[in-house]
């Protein structure tokens, strides 16, 4: 009996050692190294039904749980992968050549692959006050949340990289000139790449006087959806900020789906299938069925941590989904937690204003993430809120089955 208990526990503590050992290392396509002991993603991964929030600390691959910080790397990659596989579609490497200029106040970035090549052009705003290189800002689209001083904010049209206009939008933009009309990616996956980019040529260039440890992303509504993947994908991104980004970006499908099963008009996935091309064509055949999705939201923000996160969310549109947006961004807190760093993580809620449109009651919470992140100031961002009552109806116990682990 000695002998098989022995043998039961180095059963399962060899593939626990093996995920942890200093192997050598592998390159994602985000930049982040990660040990090449992974447990690698089987091609033919079974899925099965699960109608609570999915853990976001056991490996899909094998089942193995997540109890050290070099495991959550390898945990994270995976993630990375199955929301490339199953929902965003995949996102490129690095391509053969960036390079950028700048003239004035446009920062133009040029990219070739493959024999194709594209320009695309970032609007440069210096602040007035502070000293060089400065934090700055890339907007999806432009800015709607205030520009703190000494900030510099990079926009650019996003959807000139990847159209949005409809569901007829597929493969038309700057990106599918490169990778081909039939390229898996997404708009979101396309866009991130194209931050990606930027971030390249900023490396590049230190004449735009931007300093890139102090780098951060923003957008809103569909283009919040968009910054939240950016951050997600790009872990050169200090300070991920979206506003208001509703289903498909804050909000978990699996919360949504049952928000409109209790006659509350919001967006869900096969909703938002129909409407445009934010997600793969993959996506679409999961949109009725999310709980097979092994992953929601609350874990597409976790491929954040520990970086910073500051959500902002407007509680007053159902259209949004505020009691999946708390819900699913209470839950992504954890991976914070097990980090040890929950503070770089927030989320805040306000009602009874016009979407995108900034409340004044939220400025000391923005600044907090600002004057933290950019300005190594002390405050304090432990901020999981909502103006809603009852925290708008989310449990934790209805939605989640798992523990949070402190990982060392």
């Amino acid at each position: 009996m000695a002998v098989k208990n022995w043998l039961a526990v180095l059963a399962f503590t060899l593939p626990l050692l093996a995920l942890s050992a200093p192997a050598t290392e592998s390159t994602t396509s985000s930049g982040i190294n990660f040990p090449a002991s992974c447990p690698a993603l089987p091609s033919n991964l079974t899925l099965t039904s699960d109608s609570k929030l999915p853990n976001p600390f056991k490996f899909a691959a094998n089942g193995s749980p997540v109890l050290t910080k070099a495991q959550w790397d390898c945990r994270r990659e995976e993630i990375n992968q199955l929301f490339q596989r199953y929902e965003l579609g995949t996102l490129p490497p690095k391509p053969d050549f960036v390079s950028g200029s700048l003239s004035g106040d446009t920062l133009t970035i040029d990219v070739a692959h493959s024999g194709k090549s594209i320009s695309f052009n970032v609007s440069v705003a210096l602040p007035s006050s502070g000293e060089a290189p400065f934090p700055a800002v890339i907007a999806l689209g432009g800015s709607s949340i205030p520009t703190p001083q000494g900030v510099a904010v990079l926009a650019f049209d996003n959807d000139v990289i990847a159209l949005q206009n409809d569901a007829t939008s597929r493969g038309i933009g700057d990106f599918y000139t490169l990778y081909g009309t039939n390229a898996t990616a997404s708009a979101m996956t396309a866009w991130a790449w194209a931050i990606s980019r930027i971030i390249d040529v900023l490396e590049t260039k230190p004449e735009v006087k931007v300093d890139l440890t102090r780098l951060g992303v923003t957008g809103c509504s569909r283009n919040g959806k968009g910054a939240l993947v950016a951050g997600a994908f790009d872990n050169r991104i200090a300070l991920t900020i979206p506003q208001e980004s509703g289903s498909g970006g804050e909000g978990c499908w699996r919360i949504s789906d049952q928000m409109l099963a209790d006659g509350i008009d919001t967006q869900t996935a096969s909703e938002i299938v129909q409407e445009n091309v934010w997600f793969s064509t993959t996506f679409a055949e999961y949109a009725n069925d999310v709980d097979v999705l092994p992953f929601d939201h609350h874990m597409l923000a976790g491929l954040i941590a520990p970086r910073a996160l500051f959500v902002i969310d407007n509680t007053g549109i159902d259209w949004l989904g505020p009691e999946s947006n708390f819900g699913c961004m209470k839950t992504a807190n954890k991976v914070w937690q097990a980090l040890g760093v929950p503070d770089n993580m927030g989320f805040s809620g306000v009602g009874n204003h016009s979407h995108c449109a900034f409340p004044a009651s939220q400025q000391p919470q923005l600044d907090a993430f600002f004057n933290k992140f950019f300005f190594s100031q002390h405050t304090n961002t432990s901020i999981i809120e909502t103006d809603g009552a009852n925290d708008l109806g989310f449990v934790d116990s209805d939605w989640i089955d798992w523990k949070v682990p402190r990982l060392l």
